[in-house]
């Protein structure tokens, strides 16, 4: 099978300062944004075929990538784009900016975040147990959409005496509404240049 040498574009040596997992070098799934059967790469020259628009499961961040002219897509799609074994990709082309994908990607952004956080539950829930402050005055638990400082210390008191569990566990325990909706908005607010600093995706 063969690979695009800009493969290597989408590997990455930084590491995931925020959470006690194993660095992952390569994105192994991503979910369709958008897709064109008859499309131009925007980052790799003259590239030409079903150009795919997409966001990385682990890094979240957007991908470009090229398809099997015929295997069949669908917006919302989980596609496997891991180094071994790919039946529906040819490469990941490369690294998207979000003033560089379609709206109708821009438009399928936000729920598919929404459900890469509420299906990779555990993940979150780690980050909010292990969270710490990002500057002497701000705590990134704040940074999230929908915790103030009140809530934020209800969350670091609620963790010490207990971990959290699952979002309902929050929810329960403080009193934070759909917990997962904030996360994932704090995500697309990273990915759309809003926020000035990331805490869940990797650049």
């Amino acid at each position: 099978m063969s690979v695009d040498r800009s493969d290597r574009t989408y590997r990455s040596d930084d590491s995931y300062a925020h959470h006690h997992q194993p660095q992952r070098k390569y994105e192994e799934y991503a979910y369709i944004l958008d897709f064109r059967q008859r499309g131009k790469s925007s980052t790799v020259r003259g590239r030409e075929g079903v150009i795919i628009q997409a966001i990385g499961e682990e890094r979240l961040t957007l991908l470009e990538l090229l398809g099997y002219g015929n295997a069949t897509f669908e917006v919302g799609e989980r596609l496997y784009i891991g180094r071994d074994g790919r039946e529906k990709i040819i490469s990941v082309l490369g690294r998207l900016e979000y003033s560089n994908i379609s709206q109708t990607a821009k438009n399928e952004l936000p729920a598919t975040v929404e459900k890469i956080v509420l299906e990779n539950e555990k993940r979150f829930i780690d980050y909010v147990n292990i969270a710490q402050p990002v500057t002497p005055r701000i705590h990134a638990l704040e940074l999230i959409p929908g915790i103030g400082k009140t809530y934020m210390m209800a969350m670091i008191k609620g963790r010490e005496s207990k971990k959290f569990e699952s979002f309902q566990d929050i929810q329960d325990r403080i009193g934070l509404k759909d917990p997962a909706k904030l996360i994932a908005k704090r995500i697309v607010e990273e990915i759309t240049g809003e926020a000035r600093m990331n805490l869940f995706v990797r650049r």
